[in-house]
């Protein structure tokens, strides 16, 4: 069954939501990190599916528009993660092995995009693939 188009917003606003986290964890959102994300949207989200919001723009940038007004709102992080967790949960169809690596690789890409991964970083990255890989 395909999801339907509110779920799919739901989807990509966490998503934007934790690759925000993934920028800002060392306190410091750098301009490779914004760069990168918006690459890795254009190449590897926005083909990935076809959700169409209400004004005919492609679903995925969903992920840009939460990590941008995140950004400008200085947003706090701390329940990103459980809240992400509680959504995977519910939406178990959605994180398909394809879906997981790719949510990986962004996360792992932003990481990187700006003098490799520090440790906070590295912790993040632990707690989002474990939260991938349960098979609850």
């Amino acid at each position: 069954m395909k999801p339907s188009h509110q779920t799919m917003m739901h989807f990509y606003e966490h998503l934007g939501k934790v690759f925000y986290c993934i920028a800002a964890i060392d306190k410091t959102i750098r301009q490779e990190e914004i760069e990168q994300l918006k690459e890795i949207v254009k190449t590897e989200w926005l083909p990935f599916e076809n959700t169409l919001n209400e004004f005919g723009d492609d679903t995925a940038f969903e992920i840009e528009i939460v990590f941008d007004w995140f950004i400008e709102s200085n947003w706090g992080f701390e329940q990103v993660l459980p809240d992400f967790k509680t959504f995977r949960q519910e939406h178990k169809n959605l994180f398909t092995p394809q879906v997981n690596a790719l949510i990986q690789n962004t996360a792992k890409s932003i990481a990187t995009s700006f003098s490799g991964k520090n440790k906070s970083e590295r912790v993040f990255l632990s707690q989002l693939n474990t939260i991938l890989s349960q098979q609850d």
